[in-house]
């Protein structure tokens, strides 16, 4: 049976779970709403499918892939999917691509009040909410399972996420069915802490004295494609803030897996990788002068090729050489803070509204406000005497 012996070991993508067909195994949060895998020993007849099904490690299967990536900038050329879309929407012509065959497309998207999970869309408008960057790690639920019936039944599915989220259901699916499953991996940064959102959501609530109607975790609209600002919709008001990307920056509330990551590397566990093209300039200083936005596109394996030539129609490309478009988290995984323990360990005893002042942009007044808390108490007691 599958044990986490420690933390760093697992990234929560779900493949143990989903494979047993005991149900012997749930999905539990740690202290920052992480998932990791329990096991149920009544339930278990110690079959190794969860852990033979593990693919985070350096063996991932990467059979499938190209000697090297072929790299492309692009953006499509609509622009109010550009617009509408996080970076150039090559996503959105793929995807678009899928579901015009009769296919499913899987993604990121909101469930309860901003909670970010897995969710399947059949159609443009469904799809059309796995837009934007979510920088929190989705809840993967039954998705994986729902996948592989949508393969069994014979439909095109795309899957988009996280390189780990990719593997895993790559190893889950196994060989037979991986013809007709396209996945498209993110460079991903690392994936901050569910609960943190979560918290931070009705920070901003109680602090404002409205429920939030509207997200965006970086307003390309108002900001432009390059800054990095939050924006929060009430029902008579919008806001700006910087303060949970502040936190993400930091590497403070990321997953302790994420600074192990196996795929921080040119060796994609998918077929396609996508990304925001930084360094575009280099290859072609007129392509994003507009600071709207374009995409990086790396193919990865045939398949990859052969979609991205299917829709470059709907795009806006240009050729890139790979060591043009190395970004660090191509190189190498996330360096973790080190005072990431104590993050975790303040927010267990003392809850979040400690944690975000002292480790977030507004620590110093938090601080100030301390000592002069401390102070009036100090002075309190010495006129007690």
């Amino acid at each position: 049976m599958i044990k986490v012996n420690t933390p760093a070991d697992c990234c929560g993508c779900s493949a143990c779970y989903s494979i047993c067909a005991h149900d012997a195994i749930s999905m539990q949060p740690d202290s920052l709403g992480f998932l990791y895998p329990v096991v149920d020993e009544d339930k278990c007849i110690d079959c190794g499918l969860c852990e033979k099904v593990c693919s985070f490690n350096e063996a991932y299967d990467t059979s499938l892939n190209l000697s090297e990536p072929i790299a492309y900038g692009a953006r499509h050329k609509d622009m109010s999917q550009v617009e509408s879309s996080r970076s150039g929407a090559a996503f959105i012509a793929i995807s678009d691509f899928i579901l015009k065959q009769g296919g499913v497309v899987y993604g990121v998207g909101y469930a309860d009040h901003f909670r970010v999970v897995h969710k399947r869309a059949t159609t443009s408008e469904e799809r059309d909410e796995f837009k934007g960057s979510k920088y929190v790690q989705s809840d993967m639920g039954t998705i994986y399972r729902q996948v592989k019936k949508d393969l069994q039944s014979g439909l095109k599915v795309l899957f988009s996420g996280t390189p780990c989220q990719t593997s895993g259901l790559n190893s889950f699916v196994g060989k037979r069915l991986r013809e007709n499953l396209y996945l498209i991996d993110i460079v991903c940064h690392g994936v901050p802490s569910p609960y943190i959102w979560r918290d931070y959501l009705d920070y901003l609530e109680h602090k404002y004295g409205s429920t939030i109607c509207v997200v965006n975790f970086r307003d390309k609209k108002e900001f432009g494609w390059k800054a990095h600002h939050e924006t929060y919709t009430f029902a008579s008001r919008k806001i700006e803030e910087k303060s949970f990307t502040f936190l993400f920056f930091e590497h403070i509330m990321l997953r302790r897996s994420c600074g192990k990551c196996h795929f921080s590397n040119l060796k994609r566990p998918s077929d396609l990788t996508l990304a925001d093209f930084w360094g575009w300039e280099n290859t072609d200083c007129h392509f994003n002068e507009d600071d709207k936005g374009c995409s990086l596109v790396l193919l990865n394996t045939e398949k990859g090729k052969n979609i991205f030539e299917d829709v470059k129609d709907q795009l806006n490309t240009i050729s890139v050489r790979i060591e043009n478009c190395l970004q660090p988290n191509l190189q190498h995984p996330t360096v973790i803070n080190e005072k990431r323990d104590a993050f975790e360990r303040d927010y267990e005893e003392r809850g979040f509204k400690y944690v975000f002042f002292k480790y977030g942009k507004d620590g110093m007044r938090y601080k100030l406000k301390q000592m002069k808390a401390d102070v009036k108490q100090k002075l309190k007691r010495l006129l007690k005497r």
